[in-house]
C-alpha cells in the first residue's frame, strides 16, 4: 500500500466513524475522549498501528524542492511567541533507567541527522524544509527505554501545549528533535530551541518550544487530541 493509498483508506475510515457518531450513538462533542467518540478514537488507534510499519521510510527529497519560507506556516496556541526559559534544558523522564537533563549545548554533542520530506497539515496544505537535530531514538538508549513504555508525551513550555504518540512511531527513524530548519538555527515561529519533527505524522502532533518528553505505560492526550482531533494521525 502506497503512503497516498494509505491516507486515502484511513481518511475514508475516518469520515466513516465520524457519520456513525454523528447518528446520535452516545457521543459528546465538549468530550472527545468519553463515550462512542472515545471508543472510535480508540478503535482507529488499533487500526493505524496495525498498519503503522516502522521500517518504512519516507522519501528524501532534494535540496530544490524546499519550499519557500513563507509557504511553511508558523503556529502558536498562545497571543504571543513564548520565551525560552532561563537556563532550559530537555527534561526526558518516565519508564527510563535513566532521567536525562539535556542543555542545547549537549543535543548538538549527539549524533546529528537531517531529514527533508513532505510536511502534511490537517488543514490540506504541504510543504518541504530541511530538520537538522537528534533522532529520538537515540535520546530513547542513552535513557535506557523500559519495554513497558507503549507511549510518548511531549510536553512544550508553551503553556497548556503538548501531544502523546505511540511509542512505534516515536522511534521511527525519521522521528527527530529538531534545532535546526532548512541550514539555520531554529526560528522562535518555528519552535525554537527544540521541536518535535516526524515524517510520519500530520503536523499538529509535532510539538514546538519542546521542555520534556515522558516514557509512558498509558496512552494521555494532547492539546489538539483534547479538542477531538484524531489521536494517531498517521500520514
Amino acid at each position: 500500500m502506497t503512503a497516498s493509498t494509505r491516507r486515502s483508506f484511513l481518511a475514508t475510515g475516518i469520515r466513516s466513524a465520524g457519520l456513525l457518531a454523528m447518528g446520535g450513538l452516545a457521543c459528546d462533542s465538549m468530550r472527545p475522549q468519553e463515550g462512542f467518540l472515545g471508543l472510535m478514537e480508540r478503535v482507529n488507534e488499533r487500526f493505524q498501528r496495525a498498519l503503522f510499519d516502522p521500517g518504512r521510510l519516507a522519501p528524501e527529497l532534494p535540496e530544490e524542492d524546499e519550499s519557500d519560507p513563507d509557504d511553511f506556516p508558523a503556529y502558536k496556541i498562545s497571543e504571543e511567541y513564548p520565551v525560552v526559559p532561563g537556563g532550559w534544558v530537555l527534561r526526558i523522564s518516565g519508564l527510563v533507567a535513566r532521567q536525562l537533563t539535556l542543555s542545547a549545548a549537549e543535543l548538538r554533542r549527539l549524533p546529528r541527522t537531517s531529514t527533508r520530506v513532505r510536511h502534511h497539515c490537517v488543514e490540506g496544505w504541504s510543504a518541504v524544509a530541511s530538520w537538522d537535530g537528534v533522532r529520538l531514538s537515540e535520546i530513547a538508549r542513552l535513557a535506557g527505554v523500559d519495554p513497558r513504555a507503549r507511549y510518548v508525551e511531549f510536553r512544550s513550555f508553551e503553556t497548556g501545549y503538548y501531544s502523546s504518540w505511540d511509542v512505534e512511531s516515536a522511534l521511527h527513524p525519521q522521528t527527530i528533535l529538531a534545532y535546526g530548519m532548512n541550514g539555520e538555527p531554529l526560528a522562535t515561529e518555528y519552535g525554537a530551541p527544540l521541536r518535535l519533527y516526524s515524517a510520519v505524522k500530520l503536523g499538529y502532533k509535532m510539538v514546538k518550544y519542546l521542555g520534556e518528553v515522558s516514557f509512558l505505560p498509558v496512552r494521555t492526550g494532547g492539546y489538539w487530541e483534547d479538542k477531538g482531533y484524531e489521536w494517531f494521525a498517521g500520514v
